[in-house]
């Protein structure tokens, strides 16, 4: 009889257990995706600075003015070979297409 009741409880027990290892994992993923996004972005830092604000006649554009369209644009440009640069040009086409609209969505005003 205690047989008949012990099938069910395990299969309780496991389910219940994979739905909270499950949440804790989309928390984690969540928190890997927000960190993904931003180092993305952050490698724009070195010559346009920390959220595209840069230096004042500092000799890089300032990025911060941008909408994500606009950036996504102009990064899309760069990659294509439209838009001519020095540097631009060649770490565009070192990203993906969603690598690129990442950055944008990052750096860009909504």
């Amino acid at each position: 009889m205690r047989a008949k009741f012990l099938k069910p409880a395990v299969l309780l027990s496991i389910y219940i257990g994979i739905s909270h290892w499950s949440g804790s994992a989309l928390a984690q993923n969540t928190d890997a995706s927000n960190l993904y996004k931003r180092g993305l972005a952050a490698t724009c830092a070195n010559c346009h600075g920390t959220d595209g604000k840069g230096v004042v006649d500092g000799g890089m554009p300032l990025i911060n003015n941008l909408t994500s369209e606009q950036m996504l644009a102009q990064l899309k440009a760069f990659k294509s070979g439209a838009r001519e640069g020095t540097i631009m040009p060649q770490l565009a086409k070192g990203y993906t297409d969603e690598q690129l609209e990442t950055i944008a969505n990052q750096l860009g005003k909504k």
